[in-house]
């Protein structure tokens, strides 16, 4: 495994920001981050760079201790930032010939200029008189041009336009298939779904679920008004689908795969304004981070 963590733990005297965070990542994987600001994803991010040292447990990236073995670490790492500060005296090209000089020996120069290109960047710019959404870009030629086997990317679509997003996931599958790997750390649900091979979400600091993307692409959800009673669910159908009662009329149903096995019995099912659609990551993401899980937690924070 390219990165390990096992127990990984940081806590301050009021607050426990990571604690117990234990997950493998293989190389040539790319491996999405989800959770809301606070969830603890940038303090995990900090220990794996060595820029913070864990309260518990450890961490290795190809072999080395992110604490003891930091700058080995760093060496094998590019890191994009969430907010990535750049020199703003700078052009564009200076910039990306700048942390190219970074790595002695790497060969990244034209390959962060044919990225800038790609992300529709004019370098020569001065980086003072780029927009937000300009600097973000390259920041993006910079990291991904990096000759190193992780990638770590915070937030990398933040205030790119969609046909700009689109061009940095193709950027990701690329690395992909170079060999590379990604962590890939994201609000953006659809994209995460788009790139990742696998997703853990966290919540208050801690890892509460692990999602193989592949099979859940093969989920869908059937959103319903029923105009009549639910049947009950054949028996061999009962330990498969998932269905959820809204109210008094509409109805979720799940499937944990295609939907040609179960097509007969829900054509006898007295349902209107029928909807089709793939379960998504969101179906997940909102077992944790819903609406209801929200309120649940404020509810126990208001407890006596």
């Amino acid at each position: 495994m390219l990165v390990e963590a096992n127990g990984l733990t940081k806590r301050y005297p009021r607050v426990a920001a990571l604690e117990d965070c234990t997950f493998q990542v293989a190389a040539g994987e790319v491996f999405g981050l989800l959770g809301p600001n606070g969830a603890g994803k940038t303090t995990l991010i900090r220990l794996l760079l060595g820029y913070l040292r864990p309260t518990g447990g450890w961490a290795r990236i190809a072999g080395f201790d992110c604490c003891g073995d930091s700058l080995e670490v760093r060496r094998r790492v590019s890191y994009l930032p969430g907010e990535a500060r750049l020199f703003r005296q700078m052009r564009g090209r200076e910039l990306l010939e700048f942390f190219a000089r970074v790595r002695p020996g790497s060969q990244e120069v034209e390959r962060s200029f044919r990225f800038a290109a790609r992300l529709d960047l004019d370098i020569s710019r001065p980086v003072a008189a780029m927009s937000t959404g300009m600097r973000q870009k390259l920041a993006l030629a910079a990291a991904l041009a990096a000759d190193t086997p992780l990638v770590i990317l915070d937030e990398p679509t933040a205030n790119l336009d969609p046909t700009v997003r689109a061009e940095v996931g193709e950027l990701v599958k690329e690395a992909r298939a170079e060999g590379r790997t990604i962590m890939f750390s994201s609000h953006v649900l659809s994209e995460v779904e788009e790139v990742c091979d696998r997703v853990v979400i966290l919540r208050g600091g801690r890892l509460v679920h692990e999602q193989l993307m592949q099979p859940l692409r093969r989920r869908h959800r059937i959103r319903a008004l029923l105009h009549g009673d639910l049947p009950d669910i054949p028996a061999a159908l009962r330990d498969q689908l998932s269905i959820e009662r809204r109210g008094d009329r509409e109805v979720v149903i799940e499937t944990p795969g295609e939907l040609s096995p179960w097509l007969g019995w829900l054509a006898t099912l007295p349902l209107r304004d029928v909807v089709v659609e793939p379960a998504g990551l969101r179906a997940v993401y909102e077992r944790f981070h819903g609406p209801v899980v929200r309120h649940e937690a404020f509810a126990a924070t208001e407890a006596p």
